[in-house]
């Protein structure tokens, strides 16, 4: 299980979270919702080992990871993904896949990019520039190069964003592949109701960085207060 308990975080002088506490199972997916500014992508901050959390643990199976840092939580197993799919400007997507094979020991063989290349579902000329690379593909191949270490959790920021109906069924089966096949936990930060009711298995709302509703997308989405501070906000 990847999980925080009592995370609480404070940027500029500004509370963003207070006493926020989830957990995510492998094979599952945790959608995470709430309207702009209540704290979702500095609770991921936190989580990967970008932000330093005031107060609080983050743990992955049972392990205590809150003080390592974002590579040494990549090491052990937790993955993420941006809402910005910023590629390499000077390289193509073979030599991306080099790079991200031969960030750390043990290093990677190219047969092992194109298992990734597969599960992304990214069917592109490997000497095409990255940066030449539509925002799909861009988020595709950045994905691939997170699943190459079989990470056992992902963590998803907007995924969705900028694609056209036909690629968001496409981002749908590519998550539902991980979650299945590899049994890979996942948590989905994402705007798009209709997406987050298809696939997630749970929610957790948040509002003004505090938790306000967990549970069953049905369920949540007929709460009140979400209905106050996400829909009505």
């Amino acid at each position: 299980m990847f999980s925080c308990e009592d995370v609480s975080l404070t940027l500029g002088g500004r509370r963003i979270l207070e006493d926020v506490k989830l957990h995510v199972l492998p094979g599952e997916i945790l959608g995470l919702i709430g309207p702009n500014g209540a704290g979702k992508t500095s609770l991921f901050e936190v989580l990967c080992g970008r932000y330093e959390a005031e107060k609080g643990k983050v743990f992955l199976n049972d392990s205590d990871i809150s003080r390592l840092t974002f590579l040494k939580r990549t090491r052990v197993g937790l993955a993420r993904t941006f809402q910005s799919p910023v590629v390499p400007s000077d390289l193509t997507v073979g030599e991306t896949f080099r790079a991200a094979r031969k960030a750390y020991k043990p290093y990677l063989s190219s047969h092992d990019a194109e298992w990734a290349a597969r599960l992304a579902n990214l069917r592109v000329e490997w000497t095409a520039p990255s940066s030449s690379l539509d925002t799909f593909d861009r988020r595709k191949l950045l994905l691939a190069c997170l699943i190459l270490r079989n990470p056992i959790y992902i963590l998803m920021d907007e995924p969705a964003s900028g694609l056209i109906n036909t690629e968001i069924d496409e981002l749908d089966l590519i998550i539902r592949r991980l979650v299945d096949e590899y049994n890979m936990g996942v948590i989905l930060i994402e705007h798009r109701l209709e997406l987050l009711s298809a696939i997630a298995d749970r929610v957790t709302v948040l509002d003004l960085g505090r938790v306000i509703a967990e549970g069953e997308p049905e369920e949540v989405f007929k709460n009140s207060e979400v209905h106050a501070a996400y829909f009505e906000g």
